[in-house]
């Protein structure tokens, strides 16, 4: 796709926004899309109010998308300034220079006001036929919702019941606000599910129990028609396990496994802006970055297992003279990096000089006393994190130049 094919889609009437999948940075929104934002970062419509996604992170897509699965996400827009759901398909295409991108096209659903009131006010359970067996006997939770009645519950097999911990009577008195953590907020949602076709993936949602849990699950939710009744039908699936795996992984994958410290991947994703999971820094924020004094020696004479004895001691103590919003990184090797929010120089350095001066007086049995060398730098506006890295390392690199056991500031 060339850029006078990207800007052609100017001329579409339903909105088109194209992502890149690694760091969900914007490449183009057509001008449909752009009414529809608020500025022109993608990651709060995925995030928002009404949003719903079968995956969070959009790599997780890309084999599906390869091999042309149905993909929808429920996307939280804005129109005339206030938040609106709207459903958007997904489908991957590949950009000179930029590799593959995932395209998100908005699917223009009827208004909500426009939801034709069905019989289910007189939907009675059968216990014969095809549909009453199949969905009696299914060992998936199942569901039956009018979206016309405020979202209401008409039937619910017996999985269902069991999963949620409510006889039959009690489960059709209530609506599906009530079990979804969203609240009302899922009525816009239900909404453009109730208008899609069917075949898409299962959504995400957490849906609250008889008992006042919650569980993780994956809803699919289509529109059928039975007994003349115009319902939908939502199938659950729990994966409160799976997502607690997940969650597990990912704050591995940010974590050291020495010292239990944010590591480099984690700097990455608070620092730069175009990260899915990166923190809002204002422009003064300071970057202390600090390095064991002659710890190669400290290997060389006490071993490597002493030598993580004073990697945990130092991570142990940078956390105690730590603030709470501050930051902490194991940078790699005897390198710790700390990053201080809304933070002047003058407040960085007499931080750092509390740490150098609490490390000198850590001590460990069979080992001699060690000491850090802190190079200090503050945030410039319009400064990348790499050009701010960089002057802080001149810092230290000079402090270790000058001998050691000192602060220095870029």
């Amino acid at each position: 796709m060339s850029t006078t094919e990207l800007h052609s889609l100017d001329l579409l009437t339903f909105p088109v926004w194209i992502v890149l999948p690694h760091t969900e940075e914007l490449v183009f929104a057509n001008n449909v899309a752009r009414e529809l934002m608020h500025d022109l970062c993608f990651s709060p419509l995925r995030m928002g109010t009404f949003s719903a996604h079968v995956q969070n992170d959009l790599t997780m897509y890309l084999s599906d998308l390869r091999n042309l699965h149905h993909i929808v996400e429920i996307l939280t827009v804005y129109r005339e300034g206030e938040e609106a759901a709207m459903a958007s398909r997904l489908s991957i295409k590949a950009l000179p220079g930029m590799g593959e991108v995932i395209l998100f096209e908005g699917i223009e659903t009827p208004t909500a006001h426009g939801l034709k009131a069905s019989r289910s006010a007189t939907y009675q359970r059968k216990k014969q036929g095809f549909y009453a067996r199949f969905f009696q006997t299914n060992s998936a939770p199942m569901l039956l919702i009018d979206p016309s009645r405020d979202g209401l519950i008409v039937d619910a097999n017996l999985s269902a019941l069991n999963f949620y911990g409510y006889t039959h009577d009690v489960m059709c008195q209530k609506h599906t606000w009530e079990i979804n953590m969203l609240g009302r907020r899922i009525l816009p949602v239900m909404h453009e599910i109730a208008h899609l076709p069917g075949g898409h993936k299962p959504l995400h949602f957490v849906h609250k129990l008889a008992d006042g849990t919650s569980r993780h699950v994956q809803t699919y939710a289509g529109p059928i028609e039975i007994y003349g009744n115009k319902l939908m039908l939502c199938i659950i699936h729990d994966i409160t396990e799976q997502k607690r795996l997940e969650q597990e992984l990912e704050r591995a994958a940010m974590r050291d496994v020495l010292t239990g410290l944010f590591n480099r991947r984690h700097f990455y994703q608070v620092t730069e802006p175009e990260q899915t999971h990166a923190i809002s820094l204002t422009q003064d924020y300071s970057l202390l970055l600090i390095d064991t004094d002659r710890f190669k020696s400290i290997n060389d004479l006490f071993g490597h297992l002493k030598g993580d004895e004073v990697l945990c001691a130092l991570a142990r103590t940078l956390e105690s003279c730590a603030r709470k919003d501050d930051l902490i990184f194991r940078w790699g090797g005897e390198e710790f990096v700390l990053l201080l929010p809304r933070t002047s120089l003058d407040v960085a350095l007499n931080l750092a000089e509390v740490i150098r001066a609490t490390v000198a007086k850590v001590t460990l049995p069979g080992l001699p006393r060690f000491t850090v060398s802190i190079g200090v730098a503050r945030h410039e506006t319009n400064e990348s994190i790499d050009e701010l890295f960089k002057r802080v390392d001149d810092a230290l690199y000079k402090a270790k130049h000058e001998g050691r056991n000192r602060v220095l500031a870029a």
